[in-house]
């Protein structure tokens, strides 16, 4: 499944390189991508389409994998890059550097998204209990922390001037004009997360189980809990600068995944990473095709596609963890 689900994906990918302002033919991307000329279809395509599409489906991935890992640290199926404050957590911190420390470099941004998504993060699990507590405390921790963050990134932004719009752009979500620079900022830190979850595949199983069948087959939580934590966090701190806040992926996409019933928790990953990349590139196709030239913001449409699935989940008898108190 995670195979097709990944031909799927590079259809879409290649679906990308056809559509926008300026629509290509099949065969003339074909002649494009194996045999560049530099000439204005060679550009548009090298230049803004492919780094463009690759980021799109390389970033839902990422956030795919950290809200995967959320949902199985907190066993909670309400556990998400943005409802457990770490996207705001992220965004926050990378628009007051933005606004008042210009002199920043963005390769840093990951850096301090980094440091905001976990603080937040530790802080929303700290309202929830844990994260040992009912799914609705989660929920409301993770809101709680999310408004007052939203809040005063609101108030930056009523401080920032001219740099309103570009920023509330960014807000919104989106891939638009990001290059093969944005692309190599981004890939490490998604790559890390992932390659982090599959290497602790062994350990997420045993946390799938219960917390206590983990420790009592000598698990020490104190030590892989926060470690995962980190590592779901990675995805969050190197898509959001590039991309900024993309809703419900990293929520919808583990949940999809489950319904497929992958076989053990390292074709889960996989299979999430999938899904996540693919949900995300379909939304910047769309973005950007639905009212060309103009386009959307991803954001709008992963929240007008992803409300729905939500509201599915919250409704769906299958949405709860095998076991969860």
């Amino acid at each position: 499944m995670t195979i097709i689900i990944m031909v799927v994906a590079a259809i879409v990918v290649i679906c990308g390189l056809l559509v926008g302002a300026k629509p290509l033919q099949p065969r003339a991307l074909w002649t494009i991508l194996f045999a560049p000329d530099g000439k204005i279809d060679s550009i548009l395509v090298w230049t803004l389409r492919l780094p463009r599409s690759l980021a799109a489906f390389i970033g839902g991935a990422g956030l795919g994998v950290s809200g995967y890992l959320l949902q199985i640290l907190t066993r909670n199926p309400l556990a998400g890059p943005g409802l457990t404050g770490v996207t705001s957590g992220a965004v926050t911190p990378i628009v007051f550097c933005f606004v008042f420390v210009p002199s920043l470099s963005s390769i840093y941004y990951p850096l301090v998204g980094l440091a905001g998504g976990m603080a937040a993060a530790l802080l929303t699990f700290w309202v929830s209990r844990g994260g040992r507590g009912r799914p609705l405390h989660l929920a409301l921790g993770g809101i709680s922390i999310s408004l007052f963050l939203s809040a005063v990134t609101t108030y930056i932004l009523l401080l920032s001037g001219p740099q309103v719009p570009s920023l509330l752009f960014w807000l919104s979500g989106g891939f638009q004009g990001r290059s093969w620079t944005q692309l190599s900022y981004m890939t490490p830190w998604v790559f890390a997360g992932t390659a982090g979850a599959l290497a602790c595949q062994r350990v997420i199983g045993l946390l799938a189980l219960s917390e206590q069948a983990a420790a009592g087959m000598g698990l020490q939580l104190s030590f892989w809990k926060p470690l995962l934590l980190l590592l779901a966090v990675f995805p969050v701190a190197g898509v959001t600068p590039v991309a900024g806040p993309v809703a419900f992926v990293g929520l919808a996409a583990p949940h999809i995944a489950r319904l497929l019933r992958p076989n053990g928790p390292g074709w889960a990953i996989a299979l999430t990473a999938a899904l996540g990349g693919l949900m995300v590139a379909a939304a910047d196709v769309i973005a950007r095709s639905v009212a060309a030239p103009q386009e959307l913001p991803v954001g709008i449409v992963t929240a007008l596609i992803g409300g729905p699935v939500f509201i599915y989940l919250v409704q769906s008898r299958g949405f709860s963890f095998k076991g969860e108190a």
